[in-house]
């Protein structure tokens, strides 16, 4: 079954270096207290600092709500066309 694409905008606001959200998210690839790892309508986000913890998640809404001390924001790839890895794409 094919994965259907909403669209969702994508955003990220980050306030004091301590708390902020991303919008337009599409997967929760993993999380720690230092990295955060994010698939976006706009690519793979990776988000590393300390003390990281998602205070709120709503996929459906694709919403995440982040708290801790962010040091840096690192896209990979190029959007919905490099989503996910290669195995993952050909078995569906």
């Amino acid at each position: 079954m094919e994965e259907k694409r909403t669209g969702k905008a994508h955003s990220l606001s980050w306030k004091d270096r301590a708390q902020g959200s991303v919008a337009g998210v599409t997967e929760v690839i993993s999380f720690d207290e230092s990295n955060v790892l994010l698939d976006t309508e706009k690519g793979r986000l990776a988000i590393k600092g300390k003390n990281l913890h998602i205070s709120q998640l709503d996929l459906e809404k694709g919403e995440v709500e982040l708290t801790g001390e962010a040091d840096s924001f690192c896209y990979q790839g190029k959007g919905p066309k490099g989503k996910g890895n290669l195995l993952k794409r050909i078995l569906q």
